[in-house]
C-alpha cells in the first residue's frame, strides 16, 4: 500500500491538464539544453518518469524532449541514464528510430541503453541486426576505436543472447568463438594505465609497464585470468575478464554437441583431443611466442590446437583456462576479498570443466586428476563447501566413466554438510538445488542419498518455511521399502529436531549455568550424559541404528518448554505436508507386511508426539485420512492387526484425546471386519470386537467426561452405534444386544439433558441415528445389505451418476413420499 503522500502524487500525476503539461515539457526541454544537469534536471526528469507511468494511457513525448532525454543514455552520470532508460520505456518511440544505434554510434551502447533496445526490439530480426552491429564492432580492435566499446560491448552482447540465443548466425558464432579464445588465452600480462609514478620527464626504462602479479603479491609467470592483480587493466584484460564471465552461458548455449554428428567426427576428435593431452608439456601456443608469454604446465599445449575447429578450440581453451585458475587458487591472498575472489572462480571454474567435459568425454580423463587433487586439498576445509557442490556434480556426471571411487565425496556432501553446515542459509539452497537436479543420478549411482534422510532433514528441521518447497520434490525418492519406518518416525520427531538443534548450538556459545541460577531445562538435559542418547540420536547421520528410540515420552518432556520457539512451531506445520507425500509414496513400494507395520507405528506415536496441541490435532487429522486410505486399499489389514487395532479402540480415554483418528479406526473397524473382505474373520473375532466397542459406547454413555475433558463429539458416539450395528449384522446373536442398548438410549434420552452430552440439538441428532439403526436390526437380512453392502452394488454407485436414470427415478419417488 502508497502512504497517504505516494497516493497524493500519483493523484497529481494523474489529473495533470495538457495546458499544464505542456509547459512543462518545455520547461524541461531547456533544462536539457544545457551542459551541466543539477538537481532541477534530475527532479524533472522524476516527475517525467511518475506522470508516464502513473497514467492509464501512454503518452507520447515531443519529438525534441525525445531526443533530448535519449541523448542521456550516454552520459556519464549513472543516474542521468538510469532515469532517462526508465522514461523512454514508458513511451513509444519516435517513428523510424526503433534500434537506432548504428555503427557510428554502438559505442555509446551501456547497459540502459541495452536494455532500453531489448524492450522496444519488435522482432527477432531487430535483435539479430544489433548482434550483428555489435559484433562488428568486436572485430575492430581498441586501437580503432573508444576503450569504451569494448569493455561495454560483450555483457550487453551477453545479456541478448540470454533474451534470445536464436539471434545468432551460424557464422556469427564461429567469430565470436574465435574472439572469446583471443581475449581468454592472449590478453596482455603487463599492467594497465596507472601502473607508473614518473612524472613528465621520467626516462623510458622507468616508464615501461610493469608485468601483472598474482593474488600473493609473486610476478605472473603465466598468461592472465581474473585471479591476476594489478594497478590497472588493459581493454583486452578487462574482455579476459567479461569473457570469463559469460563463457559457460555460451558453451551452454552453442556448443552442445549435435545429435547428427558422425562417428568418425567424434572419433577424430577424440583422437586430437588425446594427443593434445599428451604433447611436450613446455612446446609453445600458435600465439604465445608473438604474445611473449611465459606457458606453465597447466596451460601448455601444441601446435597442433590451430587444426582444432573454433568451438572445440574455444572448449581447449577454456580447459587451460580453469586449470590456470585452479593452480592460482592455491595461492595464498594478502586480501579477505581476494580470498572469497578465489572460492567463486573455483565454483565457475569446476563448472566450466564439468561442462567441457560433458561435451567432449575425451577431457574427463586429463580433467581428473586436477579435480581429484582440488578435492583433496579442500575436502577437510568447510569454508570450501561451495566449491565442493560443484567438484560432487563433477564426480557424479564422470566418476563412473574415470572408474572413480566417488565415497569419500558422498561422506563429505551427505555426511558432514548437513550435520556441521545446517545453518548456512545459503549452503542449504545450493545443496537442495543439487539433490533436485540430480534427484533420478543419485537413486541410480549414490546408495548413500536415500539413507542420509536424517542429516538431509537437519536442513528442513532448521529453516523449514525455506526448504519445504524443495523438500515436497525430494520426499517421494527417500521413501523405499528398507527406510519407511525410520522415515515416519523421524517426520514425526522433526519438531523435536529442531529444538535440538537450536539446544545444540546454544550449547556451544552459552556457558553452562550454574546451581540454583535460572537457565533452560532442556539445555541442561541437553549437557546431561545421562539424556545425551536421546539428543544424540536425533543428531544421528545416517539411517540404520534403529527406527526410534524407547523414551520418546521422556524426549517430549525434556523439549517441552521448547515448544513454542517459533522455528519449532513453523518445523511443526511442515510436517502434516510431508506427511501426506511420505503415505501416498509408500503405497506403491510397500507390500501388506510393511503397511501393517505402519499402521502399528501410527496407533503408537498417535500419543507420542511433541507436546503441540495445534501439531497433535493436525498429525491425527492425517493418520485419520491415510488409515481409511490403507484399509480401502488392503482391507487384510484389518484382520492382521486386529488385536492392536482392538486394543486402541477399547481404550475409553482415547475417545477423549484422540477423537479423530479413534473415530475412524472403530469405523474401519465396523466397515472392514467382515467375511466379504477376508476370509480369516471369524465370528468370535466379530463377537469381541463388539464386546470391547459396546463396553466403551456403555461407559461413555452412562457417565460424565473424566475432569478436564469435555464431552465426547456425536461423531463419536454415533459411529459407534454404527459399527456395533454393522458387527452385530454379521452375527445375528448379537443383534437383540444391540437393540436393547439402543432402546435403554431413547428412554434415558426422554428424560432431558445428559451429562455427556452438553447440546441439545447433537443429542437428537444421537436418538435419530440410534432409531434408524434400532428399525434396520428389527430385519436382519435388510440390515445387512444396508449397513454392508456388497461391492457389486456399492461400486457403481447408480445413485449418484448422473449419465443414467436412476437418479431421477429416486427423486420422483421421494417427491412422491414426501408429499403423502
Amino acid at each position: 500500500m502508497y502512504s497517504h503522500g505516494s497516493e497524493s502524487l500519483i493523484k497529481q500525476a494523474r489529473e495533470i491538464q495538457e495546458s499544464e503539461l505542456q509547459k512543462f515539457y518545455s520547461r524541461l526541454v531547456k533544462l536539457l539544453q544545457g551542459k551541466d544537469f543539477g538537481h532541477e534536471t534530475v527532479d524533472s526528469l522524476q516527475r517525467l518518469h511518475l506522470i508516464l507511468s502513473a497514467s492509464k494511457y501512454t503518452r507520447t513525448l515531443p519529438p525534441e524532449l525525445q531526443k533530448r532525454v535519449q541523448s542521456l543514455l550516454s552520459s556519464p552520470a549513472e543516474q542521468l541514464q538510469v532515469l532517462s532508460s526508465a522514461v523512454l520505456r514508458e513511451t513509444p518511440p519516435l517513428s523510424g528510430q526503433e534500434l537506432n544505434y548504428n555503427q557510428e554510434n554502438v559505442s555509446q551502447l551501456n547497459s540502459h541503453a541495452a536494455a532500453l533496445l531489448l524492450s522496444q526490439a519488435g522482432s527477432r530480426a531487430d535483435l539479430s541486426s544489433l548482434c550483428a552491429q555489435l559484433l562488428r564492432s568486436l572485430e575492430s580492435r581498441s586501437s580503432e576505436g573508444p576503450s569504451h566499446s569494448l569493455t561495454h560491448t560483450l555483457p550487453i552482447l551477453n545479456t541478448i543472447l540470454t533474451h534470445s540465443p536464436q539471434c545468432l548466425t551460424e557464422d556469427q558464432e564461429t567469430l565470436l568463438s574465435k574472439k572469446l579464445v583471443d581475449w581468454l588465452r592472449y590478453a596482455s600480462i603487463t599492467q594497465g594505465g596507472g601502473a607508473s609514478s614518473g612524472g613528465f620527464f621520467t626516462g623510458p626504462r622507468s616508464r615501461q609497464p610493469a608485468p601483472i602479479a598474482e593474488l600473493d603479491g609473486t610476478v605472473s609467470g603465466d598468461f592472465f585470468t581474473v585471479l591476476c592483480v594489478g594497478q590497472g587493466f588493459t581493454d583486452d584484460q578487462w574482455m579476459n575478464v567479461y569473457s570469463f564471465s559469460m563463457l559457460r552461458h555460451w558453451l551452454l548455449t552453442y556448443h552442445s554437441v549435435s545429435n547428427d554428428s558422425t562417428t568418425a567426427d567424434t572419433a577424430n576428435r577424440l583422437q586430437l583431443s588425446l594427443s593434445l593431452s599428451h604433447s611436450h608439456s613446455f612446446s609453445n601456443d600458435d600465439r604465445s611466442e608473438i604474445d611473449g608469454s611465459v606457458v606453465s604446465m597447466v596451460s601448455a599445449t601444441s601446435s597442433s590446437s590451430r587444426l582444432l575447429p573454433p568451438k572445440e578450440r574455444l572448449r581447449e581453451k577454456a580447459f587451460q583456462y580453469c586449470q590456470r585458475l585452479i593452480e592460482q587458487s592455491d595461492r595464498k591472498a594478502h586480501k579477505r576479498i581476494d580470498a572469497d575472489l578465489q572460492k567463486a572462480c573455483l565454483v565457475e571454474a569446476v563448472c566450466i570443466l564439468d561442462c567441457v567435459c560433458v561435451e567432449d568425454a575425451s577431457l574427463v580423463y586429463r580433467t581428473f586428476p586436477c579435480i581429484k587433487a582440488l578435492f583433496g586439498r579442500l575436502s577437510s576445509d568447510l569454508s570450501f563447501a561451495r566449491v565442493m557442490l560443484p567438484i560432487a556434480q563433477f564426480y557424479l556426471n564422470h566418476g563412473e566413466m574415470a572408474a572413480v571411487d566417488c565415497e569419500s565425496v558422498w561422506n563429505l556432501v551427505f555426511g558432514r554438510f548437513p550435520a556441521e553446515l545446517f545453518n548456512d542459509h545459503f549452503l542449504a539452497h545450493e545443496l537442495l538445488r543439487f539433490l533436485r537436479l540430480n534427484l533420478e543420478s543419485l537413486q541410480l549411482r549414490v546408495p548413500q542419498y536415500t539413507h542420509s534422510f536424517p542429516n538431509l532433514l537437519k536442513l528442513l528441521a532448521w529453516d523449514s518455511p525455506a526448504a519445504v518447497d524443495d523438500f515436497v520434490d525430494l520426499l517421494p525418492s527417500l521413501v523405499t521399502a528398507g527406510t519407511a519406518v525410520e522415515l515416519l518416525h523421524t517426520l514425526l520427531d522433526l519438531p523435536c529436531l529442531s529444538a535440538t538443534l537450536v539446544l545444540q548450538l546454544r550449547s556451544a556459545c552459552l556457558p553452562i549455568s550454574e546451581p540454583g541460577g535460572r537457565g533452560l531445562l532442556s539445555l541442561d538435559a541437553f549437557r546431561n550424559p545421562s539424556f545425551r542418547g536421546l539428543f544424540l540420536f536425533l543428531l544421528r547421520v545416517e539411517a540404520g541404528s534403529g527406527d526410534t528410540i524407547d523414551r520418546l515420552g521422556t524426549l517430549h518432556e525434556l523439549l517441552a518448554e521448547v515448544a513454542d520457539w517459533p522455528r519449532v512451531v513453523q518445523c511443526a506445520q511442515t510436517v502434516p505436508v510431508l506427511l501426506h507425500i511420505f503415505f501416498n509414496t509408500v503405497t506403491t513400494v510397500a507390500d501388506e507386511k510393511l503397511l501393517a507395520h505402519l499402521v502399528l507405528v501410527m496407533l503408537e506415536r498417535s500419543s507420542l508426539l511433541l507436546i503441540i496441541p495445534k501439531y497433535i490435532k493436525e498429525i491425527h487429522r492425517v493418520f485419520s485420512c491415510h488409515l481409511l486410505r490403507l484399509c480401502k486399499l488392503h482391507p487384510s489389514l484389518v484382520v492382521d492387526q486386529s488385536h492392536e487395532l482392538l486394543e486402541f479402540a477399547g481404550a475409553t480415554a482415547n475417545v477423549y484425546s484422540k477423537e479423530e483418528i479413534y473415530t475412524h479406526v472403530v469405523w474401519v473397524l465396523g466397515e472392514y471386519l467382515s467375511v466379504s473382505c477376508d476370509s480369516r474373520c471369524s465370528v468370535r473375532l466379530i463377537t469381541s470386537c463388539f464386546e470391547a466397542l459396546e463396553a466403551v459406547l456403555f461407559e461413555v454413555t452412562s457417565s460424565a467426561p473424566p475432569p478436564g475433558a469435555v464431552c465426547p463429539a456425536p461423531r463419536v458416539v454415533t459411529t459407534l452405534m454404527s459399527a456395533l450395528a454393522k458387527l452385530a449384522s454379521r452375527s445375528h446373536d448379537l443383534i437383540p444386544r444391540v437393540s436393547l442398548f439402543l432402546s435403554k438410549l431413547r428412554t434415558v434420552t426422554r428424560g432431558g439433558s445428559v451429562a455427556w452430552c452438553s447440546d441439545e440439538e447433537d443429542l437428537v441428532a444421537i436418538v435419530t441415528r440410534g432409531e434408524e439403526l434400532w428399525s434396520l436390526l428389527k430385519a436382519p437380512g435388510v440390515a445387512q445389505s444396508v449397513l454392508t453392502p456388497p461391492p457389486h452394488v456399492t461400486t457403481p454407485q447408480w445413485h449418484r451418476d448422473i449419465n443414467v436414470a436412476m437418479p431421477l427415478r429416486l427423486r420422483a419417488l421421494t417427491n412422491l413420499t414426501h408429499s403423502q
